[in-house]
């Protein structure tokens, strides 16, 4: 049984001009050049986010999931991202623009966005026409206490 290799999204012609606007947004090569090609490194992060896999089951052709983890951190960090997002909001961008998501595009369940909360009866009688009393329950008694006075 072979396993289906992993499907990437990011195009040649796409690539060529996110690779443009992520030059711009790195500012730095600072370091030791990375294991992993920032081509591959945008491929995982759009695996994850297409499939909504944990980062630790990210398969090993997309790169170690802690080395792709880190990298996203650092970027965060640095301020990466949202220098690329505004880069990639001029004209010359627009194909890559299209590749990227925001928050606006991805699903949650309805509980993970704080819809409301379904009310149940806590009382299966308190409910039903009548307002039955329970019947495993003895009604309350009627007789009063007699006072012991002398």
């Amino acid at each position: 049984m072979s396993e289906e290799p992993i499907r990437k999204i990011i195009t040649d012609a796409i690539w060529k001009k996110l690779e443009a606007a992520l030059a711009v947004a790195k500012h730095s090569a600072a370091g030791a050049p990375p294991q992993l090609s920032d081509r591959d490194f945008f491929e995982a992060l759009l695996y994850l986010n297409r499939t909504g896999t944990p980062w630790r089951d990210l398969p090993k052709e997309l790169g170690a999931w802690d080395v792709v983890y880190m990298r996203f951190r650092r970027w965060t960090e640095r301020g990466v991202w949202q220098r690329l997002w505004q880069d990639l909001q001029a004209a010359p961008f627009a194909d890559a623009r299209d590749l990227l998501l925001d928050s606006t595009t991805v699903r949650a369940h309805p509980h993970a966005a704080g819809a409301p909360k379904k009310r149940v009866a806590t009382k299966l009688w308190g409910g039903l026409p009548g307002d039955l009393a329970p019947r495993s329950t003895q009604p309350p008694s009627t007789k009063t206490a007699r006072s012991h006075s002398t």
